[in-house]
């Protein structure tokens, strides 16, 4: 059985990590779409953050605050949240057997 996690599954539990943004209004949605496009801008890569438990209006916070970061600072921040995601979806993966 091939085990990787790409598509299915992972979109899966992508959309399970981020069902903070689904309650927001549009304005919201709309405010953090171009914040992500702005920080996709400066950085050169996209927004990641772990969204687990995270409100649209909280990721929309972040996302605000980051842009204020040094390129060299933000890759760190970038790569801890990357972090924060494995370590999320391989727990889930060791706990849950993949399933959600």
């Amino acid at each position: 059985e091939d085990r990787r996690l790409s598509g299915g599954e992972a979109s899966g539990w992508s959309r399970d990590e981020q069902a903070g943004t689904a309650g927001a209004d549009e304005r919201t949605r709309i405010a953090l779409a171009d914040a992500q496009r702005e920080y996709e801008r400066r950085f050169g890569w996209p927004y990641i953050v772990c969204a687990m438990g995270r409100t649209a209006e909280e990721m929309l916070a972040d996302c605000g605050a980051r842009l204020a970061n040094d390129p060299e600072m933000e890759l760190d921040v970038a790569a801890a949240e990357e972090r924060k995601i494995g370590r999320l979806r391989l727990r889930k993966l060791l706990t849950e057997g993949g399933e959600r």
